[in-house]
């Protein structure tokens, strides 16, 4: 498997912003989904933010209007910019690429951290 690699954690404080990067450290052809997840202590890792390779993206409810993905296609890399953090918001963010039908590809997880 070829890791992906995840950076831009950290701690802030609330109202604060964040941008986590993620970029594969080998080459992987033609991603169709990239995105970011998050797991909290004691929940299930869920979808933050998901975009596909023409630019089509797709928020989690919880964080549309404060945060925003984009990716550079011919860098297969992805971008997460968090704003507005709340410590709800705290949570190891995981990288993850897709390739149609059923690959997936991860990354070792950046923690965030939200106080107040």
């Amino acid at each position: 498997q070829v890791p992906l690699v995840e950076s831009g954690g950290g701690l802030v404080q609330a109202g604060g912003s964040l941008r986590l990067s993620c970029a594969p450290s080998g080459n992987i052809a033609s991603i169709n989904v990239m995105g970011w997840y998050r797991q909290a202590p004691g929940k299930q890792r869920e979808l933050v933010a998901s975009i596909r390779s023409g630019g089509s993206a797709n928020y989690a409810d919880s964080v549309k209007g404060r945060c925003t993905i984009s990716r550079d296609n011919a860098k297969n890399t992805v971008y997460l910019q968090m704003n507005s953090l709340k410590p709800e918001d705290t949570a190891v963010y995981y990288c993850n690429a897709h390739i149609w039908p059923r690959t997936d590809y991860w990354g070792q997880g950046t923690q965030v951290t939200v106080s107040l």
